[in-house]
């Protein structure tokens, strides 16, 4: 049995490591940027596999223009943004031994699997240290079946801060929508939150004084605990001094936060919160994963009766159940460029500023040796990159490319990414980011 100890130790870890690194004192955010300077990155990672022939129109085996060309239909919702679009096929993963799942290496760019910890920084944590400062830099939220999401409320298996590094997914809305407006919320909501403050609050005091009598390497080990309290009861602090300033991006908290009737309904309110916290300027990367990386899932509320490894047996070309999924990840994808383009932003609005990167954990399939790992991106990121096409890479390059491609956006010019030049010279054909997607 878990005792108390143990319960509020693994909490310390899980929920300090889920906020995604350092906080920034005193800020929402930082100054406003320049014009023309990305501002926000979402990445959104569907488990079990993208087929290119779910997102690619038949027969289109070149780089061509998408105007009039009509979208295949499980990504028809995003046909009205076209030109806000690149679709990538060609990419290959064949080094992060996805099959299942990549895990950590599908967003890092190294061999991943399952139980092998991370061995570098992924690319959405990356960015979240290079764009503008937040309070939260990083978010990351992850949708499952409900009884997984019930049972296992963090989970770490796509994101990481560094090596061993592992960040966490917040899959429990209520949780999440405590810990974000939990100070400016009204009724139960507001007490669990206070009286989880004071708890933590004590507890990190307890925890420091305790911690050192003990043996150097168990202090280490300790003081990775008293951090993670620390950092939680900082992340309360500074959001309780903008709280005025929180109380216009708020999500409404009703049923389908309390009395789901199906896991989509966790679903939808983990991307009302997701949405909110970059609304209210409180993250710059948001990162959500459909199945969190694994090969679970389930989507019950779609109609859909199967579940889990299951669906990563089918054929998703004209499989009607990959269709209602596919498109559900859509009308999700649709849904963050409406509320973004509803906020002006500089001579625009956030959408103009932010880019949306949308692919799988496991390149193309399930079972897959990542030989071909379809991306599609919304958004020109300020600019930087093109839009408006699809990209056949008839070249030998990995995802890694694409990921020194995003941080050339951001102004980060490396020539590689987690990958050292003996890796780039068995599996990449070139040096820095993909051309073709460069403005």
């Amino acid at each position: 049995m878990i005792n108390r100890r143990k319960m509020l130790m693994g909490t310390a870890a899980g929920m300090g490591a889920a906020l995604g690194g350092p906080l920034v004192p005193n800020r929402v955010q930082a100054a406003a940027a320049r014009p023309g300077t990305p501002r926000r990155v979402i990445f959104f990672l569907q488990n079990q596999g993208f087929d290119p022939a779910t997102c690619i129109p038949q027969g289109l085996d070149h780089d061509a223009s998408l105007s009039g060309i009509t979208l295949p239909e499980p990504v028809q919702a995003l046909e009205p943004y076209k030109d806000k679009m690149t679709i990538i096929n060609g990419l290959h993963g064949r080094h992060t031994s996805p099959s299942h799942s990549a895990f950590f290496g599908a967003l890092g760019g190294y061999r991943g699997g399952i139980g092998i910890p991370p061995s570098g920084a992924t690319i959405d944590h990356e960015l979240s240290q290079l764009l503008p400062e937040t309070i939260l830099p990083h978010l990351c939220i992850g949708m499952d079946a409900l009884e997984n999401m019930i049972s296992r409320p963090t989970l770490a298996t796509l994101s990481a801060a560094g090596p061993g590094k592992p960040l966490f997914m917040h899959s429990n809305p209520n949780d999440l929508y405590q810990m974000i407006f939990g100070g400016i919320a009204t009724g139960d909501v507001k007490q669990r939150f206070e009286a989880r403050s004071r708890v933590f609050n004590r507890v990190e005091q307890l925890a420091g004084q305790h911690g050192r009598s003990l043996p150097q390497g168990d202090r280490e080990r300790y003081g990775s605990y008293v951090d993670g309290f620390r950092e939680i009861n900082g992340l309360r602090e500074r959001l309780a001094g903008v709280s005025d300033h929180l109380k216009k991006f708020a999500p409404e908290y009703g049923d389908k936060f309390l009395k789901p009737e199906f896991e989509t309904d966790w679903h939808d309110s983990l991307l009302d919160v997701g949405i909110a916290t970059l609304k209210a300027g409180l993250t710059n990367v948001l990162t959500i994963g459909s199945g969190r990386g694994e090969i679970f899932g389930a989507w019950k509320g779609l109609g859909i009766a199967q579940a889990g490894h299951n669906l990563g047996h089918m054929d998703q070309p004209d499989n009607p159940i990959w269709i209602k999924i596919r498109q559900y990840n859509c009308q999700m994808l649709v849904k963050l460029m409406k509320e973004l383009e509803s906020v002006p932003e500089g001579d625009g609005t956030m959408m103009d500023n932010t880019l949306i990167v949308y692919t799988s954990n496991n390149a193309n399939k399930q079972h897959t040796n990542g030989d071909n790992w379809p991306f599609i991106l919304l958004g020109n990121c300020a600019g930087r990159l093109k839009t408006g096409q699809f990209i056949q890479m008839n070249d030998k390059r990995p995802i890694n490319a694409l990921y020194t491609t995003l941080l050339h956006a951001v102004g980060d010019t490396r020539d590689r990414f987690n990958m050292n030049k003996n890796t780039a010279g068995v599996h990449d054909t070139k040096v820095g980011p993909i051309e073709e997607i460069m403005a």
